[in-house]
């Protein structure tokens, strides 16, 4: 007999990361790094307004930049300082009170974090990961969720690098090799992610 009050409602099949997105740039070839983020993120902003219509989870998984007494929303006020060089991207992108939000100490989303334990929870069979940069952390992350059996997709217009060469390489790897959709976002519906 099933314990109705401990049923987690309406479990997603889907989840939408957002990685590495609440930062300030400050770091080497940060500036070209921001070059191709910002774009990336207004088109990152119209999939994860689509993502919460489908009633897709929003995830935010970012470095802890060694700052271990802070918290997420902490963070996320330092980087909407005026002085932050990459505060437009986290006024895009900054979380809404609904959304989730891990803290990774390294480059995979599943390092050393309760990720896992999220996803199950949610009942998430499906992870869209979107962010910087395509061929460090999206590739790291990747990487951990298919060896986890999750099926990936990565909208290859929602993630960004230092040169666009390494995002085509990246994202060449996994497609091939992690089997992940790379659609851009304007080309797949969302509601087929909360069916799978």
């Amino acid at each position: 007999m099933s314990d109705k009050k401990n049923e987690i409602p309406n479990k997603a099949k889907a989840a939408l990361l957002l990685i590495d997105v609440i930062t300030d740039f400050d770091f080497e070839d940060g500036d070209k790094l921001l070059k191709y983020a910002l774009p990336m993120a207004r088109r990152l902003s119209k999939l994860r307004e689509a993502a919460k219509k489908a009633g897709i989870p929003v995830i935010f998984v970012n470095d802890n930049f060694g700052n271990w007494q802070e918290d997420f929303k902490t963070i996320v006020k330092h980087f909407l300082r005026p002085a932050a060089k990459g505060r437009e991207i986290v006024r895009l992108l900054k979380p809404d009170e609904d959304d989730y939000y891990i803290l990774k100490p390294h480059r995979s989303a599943f390092y050393s974090t309760s990720l896992m334990l999220l996803l199950e929870n949610l009942g998430v069979k499906t992870l869209i990961l979107t962010g910087i940069t395509t061929d460090i952390c999206i590739l790291f992350s990747a990487n951990d969720a298919y060896m986890r059996g999750f099926r990936l997709w990565i909208p290859q217009d929602c993630v960004s690098a230092v040169k666009t060469a390494y995002t085509k390489s990246a994202i060449s790897f996994i497609e091939r090799v992690l089997k992940a959709d790379i659609r851009a976002s304007t080309h797949a519906t969302l509601h087929r992610f909360t069916s799978i």
